[in-house]
């Protein structure tokens, strides 16, 4: 038995905790191959390619996991956000913005708090005592209370929104990896409001959207998961 590699990384919690990784093969020849695909993906890491295309960079004054876009990311960035708005409204979606930070009401009021209250940033106090608000987590709460904010007949649905909202969520330094694993994110994020007899189509449409985005940009192999809510507990989604 061959073995790749292993290495060790301590946890914020358990500063004394030691976890080792390691990766073993049958073969020789296995491990071979393995090594290699490993060298063709490091010149491939998007932290590499990053830094030499001069398309983002961190700095430890800013704060780990928030990446700073510089002027040729943010050029590329704003490319592709122009092209999925482009697709997003042809689809019939309607833009919309929320704000960075929401009442902790709102969370707790959502469910979210209770749920990953844990892997949020700790409340932002007022000089009110009874006033507490939260980094953004993420957009659904704020998506619908815009939905609650006018009265729509069933003539009106479904309703559309998307934003490009940018969320805040507290990862753990261990876990912080270049773009993909980051303490500040925009998400491309949607909330569709209908009717249970329009769900099947609207749900075909958004897997529609998808593959053609997908099949824009040139992503080929991917997998996907669906959450769906518990019949057992209706709160859960």
């Amino acid at each position: 038995m061959s073995i790749a590699g292993a290495y060790w990384r301590g946890d914020e919690k358990n500063p004394q905790l030691t976890r080792m990784y390691g990766t073993s093969f049958p073969k020789q020849k296995d491990l071979k191959e393995y090594l290699e695909l490993l060298e063709e993906a490091k010149k491939r890491d998007h932290r590499k390619l990053g830094k030499e295309l001069q398309l983002f960079t961190f700095s430890q004054r800013v704060g780990q996991g928030l990446p700073l876009w510089l002027p040729k990311g943010a050029a590329l960035r704003e490319r592709l956000e122009d092209f999925l708005k482009k697709a997003q409204k042809k689809a019939g979606y309607e833009m919309v913005i929320s704000p960075h930070i929401g009442s902790k009401e709102l969370y707790v009021t959502s469910g979210h708090y209770e749920k990953y209250g844990a892997d949020s940033f700790q409340p932002i106090k007022t000089p009110n005592d009874d006033e507490e608000f939260l980094l953004k987590p993420m957009n659904c709460p704020h998506h619908c209370e815009i939905y609650k904010s006018s009265q729509w007949s069933y003539r009106d649905l479904p309703k559309r929104f998307a934003e490009f909202g940018t969320v805040y969520r507290y990862e753990q330094s261990g876990e912080l990896h270049g773009l993909t694993r980051v303490r500040g994110f925009t998400q491309d994020d949607a909330h569709i409001f209908c009717m249970p007899e329009q769900l099947d189509k609207e749900f075909k449409a958004v897997i529609d959207l998808v593959l053609y985005v997908f099949g824009s940009l040139g992503f080929e192999n991917f997998t996907a998961q669906v959450s769906v809510r518990d019949p057992k507990n209706q709160r859960n989604i």
